[in-house]
């Protein structure tokens, strides 16, 4: 196998004469003979790809060429759908070794067919209705005009939880059914981590399979998992649960032409009590810990778990159909979420609550999720293989394959083809403020300036929280009252709507924080900047954080730096990462924090930064990009996976 793969990746080999623009990297074709290997072998294998490695195709071709049934695993649905739709078929192709390949989602992807029946009675939705009549998927990406975060898709979609199963009247038609068929047959599937550790819970709690059984499992932007895991070993209850089960259950009895004041009723009263139990909380969003929850809000708690299981009796009384006896299940199940989460032992793990414009979540999150996770991991009988541009610190991958549980895997370091001492050059402002200081965010936009200017735009400014993207965008302002560039700014339009106008524009500045951090690649001359406010440490007072920490802090650990400081470093990686994306990208990474310099811990994160020269000059990062520019460097993009 590995002389067959090394054939295949070779300059002159089957790939180079099938791919336009295909051009061979010793790295991708290193990554693809280790991932053939552990494939062959049935060995757990851990691999950082750094950025341009092609990692994609180096784990997609020795997945078809293994002969095994692989589950593909992406952070993102956006990956999910591109190794769908674009990279298996052309890999298909170019091979010549057609593979069955199924892609499977979330129940809230596709449309259920019965809820849609029952949305149609309340509100009209011809155009869906007209969709719905054609689709073979059902999968609601290619309903085009339903926004991303439509306020229709929860009345179209169906959840575990209000799932009807063979008692539904759509189910022969169900889509969600179908796309598990063609799982079931076919020799890969692409799933997303969501799903997958979704699968491995309910595993864990004896209920059925989402996904089929498989060889081996292949999880790209691995670094995603461990904090996934953590939401799905954990309980979670939310308002938006009863209003869910409101609205269906109401949908149910008028489609059964049952009478329902008294329920109206009952659920007015429970809508009273979230009400109530809002207005014990702070009127700003927050995470607080259940310590911090006053004595009216648990009282209050308990009186909505009460009556959430009346609630539940009266339906189950009424034998309505399958809707109704459905909601009856539901509306127990939450009560009994309700007093787990109120009696949960905080020996284990944090129990906290988000409130927010959105609505109000209770969580109950373990201290440590590596063994569970493990075990879960063994009773599949399968090879697992992790990748990502982010696993590992200075090559030492220990602190990802701890919190998997799997610190005996082999593992792998592949650098970075690109030639980052040539492309790119390290910006770090001098007597910038303490990141504290009310000044900090004008110095740094102040520090951006010159480079904006003579780069005309062509920038991401990264920051570290909402709060202070905000000031930043005060602060651009204020130093650019008529910018010579157009300012992007994250929330004002959806993640791909932004990138694509970025991309399209040419010349814009983009200030976001969080999900622009990772998943985002804009070759070429559109990003030239890529600024980064300060190092990204998460938020001290964050009870998921709080939790980790006196997981650590209970068996004898270092909290900061076992937990905060690789955490943070590895979020920086991948924020740099997103300048250069091709080799003949080039730039500037800008980052303000003085601590990079001044503590002791800046030297952690100067490692994991690119082997770019450093400067503290501003005069000398315009003069290297104003002498790119001026070259008029041509930079047209290839593509090897």
């Amino acid at each position: 196998m590995s002389t067959e793969i090394s054939e295949l990746f070779a300059p002159e080999g089957v790939l180079a004469r099938a791919l336009p623009g295909y051009r061979f990297r010793p790295e991708q074709a290193a990554m693809a003979e280790a991932v053939a290997r552990a494939l062959a072998l049935g060995e757990s294998l851990l691999v950082e790809a750094g950025t341009g490695t092609g990692k994609t195709f180096a784990y997609l071709v020795p997945a078809m060429l293994s002969g095994r049934r692989v589950i593909l695993s992406t952070g993102t649905r956006t990956l999910q759908d591109q190794l769908f739709r674009r990279d298996l078929p052309l890999l298909a192709r170019a091979l010549g070794r057609p593979v069955q390949v199924a892609l499977l989602k979330g129940r809230a992807n596709y449309l259920c067919r019965h809820r849609l029946d029952l949305a149609s009675r309340q509100i009209a939705l011809p155009g869906l209705a007209r969709w719905a009549a054609s689709t073979k998927s059902g999968d609601l990406s290619e309903f085009e005009d339903l926004p991303e975060h439509s306020p229709i898709g929860p009345l179209i979609t169906s959840t575990r939880e209000n799932c009807l199963g063979q008692e539904c009247p759509r189910h022969a038609d169900c889509h969600v059914l179908e796309a598990r068929r063609q799982a079931q047959d076919a020799d890969l599937v692409v799933v997303n981590h969501h799903l997958l550790l979704a699968d491995l819970a309910l595993k864990e709690g004896g209920f059925g399979d989402l996904l089929p059984e498989a060889d081996a499992l292949i999880l790209d932007e691995a670094h995603q998992v461990p904090d996934i895991a953590a939401q799905f070993f954990g309980q979670i209850w939310s308002a938006r649960q009863i209003e869910t089960l409101r609205r269906d259950v109401l949908a149910a009895l008028e489609a059964a032409a049952v009478p329902a004041p008294p329920l109206i009723a009952a659920f007015e009263a429970i809508d009273a009590r979230l009400k109530a139990l809002r207005a014990t909380l702070p009127g700003v969003a927050a995470r607080l810990d259940w310590a911090q929850l006053p004595d009216a809000f648990l009282d209050e708690l308990s009186d909505l778990e009460r009556a959430l299981g009346e609630i539940g009796t009266q339906l189950e009384g009424l034998g309505a159909g399958p809707g109704v006896a459905n909601g009856a299940r539901r509306a127990q199940a939450c009560a009994a979420t309700l007093a787990a989460l109120r009696a949960n032992s905080d020996e284990a793990g944090v129990r906290w609550v988000e409130v927010g414009a959105a609505g109000l979540v209770l969580q109950f999150t373990p201290f440590e999720v590596a063994e569970r996770l493990r075990e879960r991991i063994e009773a599949t009988g399968s090879t697992w293989i992790f990748t990502s541009a982010t696993l590992a610190l200075a090559g030492d991958f220990s602190h990802f394959a701890t919190r998997i549980g799997l610190p005996e895997a082999r593992t792998l370091a592949i650098d970075s083809p690109f030639d980052f001492r040539a492309q790119a050059r390290i910006f770090l402002p001098p007597r910038m403020p303490e990141p504290q200081s009310p000044r900090y965010a004008a110095a740094f936009i102040e520090a951006c300036a010159p480079l904006l200017e003579v780069s005309g735009g062509r920038a991401f400014l990264l920051y570290t929280s909402h709060r202070a993207l905000a000031e930043g965008v005060e602060c651009l302002r204020r130093r650019f009252p008529q910018p010579p560039f157009p300012v992007l700014v994250q929330g004002e339009a959806p993640r791909e709507t932004l990138l694509a106008r970025f991309r399209q524009l040419g010349n814009a500045v983009l200030l976001a924080t969080g999900s622009f951090w990772e998943g985002v690649d804009v070759k070429g001359e559109a990003l030239s900047i890529v600024a980064i406010d300060k190092l990204p440490f998460a938020a001290p007072d964050d009870p998921l954080l709080a939790a980790r920490l006196e997981g650590i802090r209970r068996r004898g650990g270092n909290g900061f730096l076992e937990q905060q400081l690789p955490r943070a470093v590895l979020a920086l990686k991948q924020g740099v990462g997103r300048l250069i994306r091709d080799v003949e990208d080039f730039g500037v990474i800008v980052i303000g924090d003085p601590r990079l310099q001044s503590k002791s811990y800046g030297r952690a994160f100067l490692a994991a930064l690119p082997p770019s020269p450093v400067l503290t000059e501003v005069s000398q990062a315009v003069r290297f990009l104003g002498e790119r520019f001026a070259a008029g460097e041509p930079r047209a993009a290839s593509y090897a996976g």
